[in-house]
């Protein structure tokens, strides 16, 4: 699988305009200055104003499926803006797709 380095400067956003950071501790591996995501991070949104039916069902987590064989930072895989990911409320119910916008900077993985 190929695809960008995601890091603490990639906007990452859940399907409905949440905003998504990293909740973990930072690896010491970075890009630019900021640290590269992992499968290991923890993913929060925030923001998110999804409702259904006029009652509040935001995305509050996202949770990456990183396929086996690829780059590894202390021994858990690196996220990629191509890794497949799904947004989550707080009940666990699927959301959709969170969206990555990676800007290429020079680090590319195949």
């Amino acid at each position: 699988m190929s695809g960008n380095l995601v890091n603490g400067g990639t906007a990452i956003s859940c399907p409905h305009g949440g905003r998504v950071t990293a909740a973990a501790a930072p690896t010491g591996v970075r890009l630019d200055g900021l640290p590269v995501a992992t499968g290991a991070d923890v993913f929060a949104v925030g923001g998110c104003p999804h409702r259904v039916d006029g009652i509040p069902h935001p995305c509050t987590t996202v949770r990456w499926s990183p396929r086996p064989g690829g780059v590894l930072v202390d021994g858990a895989p690196v996220l990629l803006d191509t890794t497949p990911a799904q947004c989550f409320t707080a009940a666990l119910v699927p959301q959709g797709p969170p969206r990555v916008t990676a800007v290429p900077r020079g680090v590319f993985c195949r």
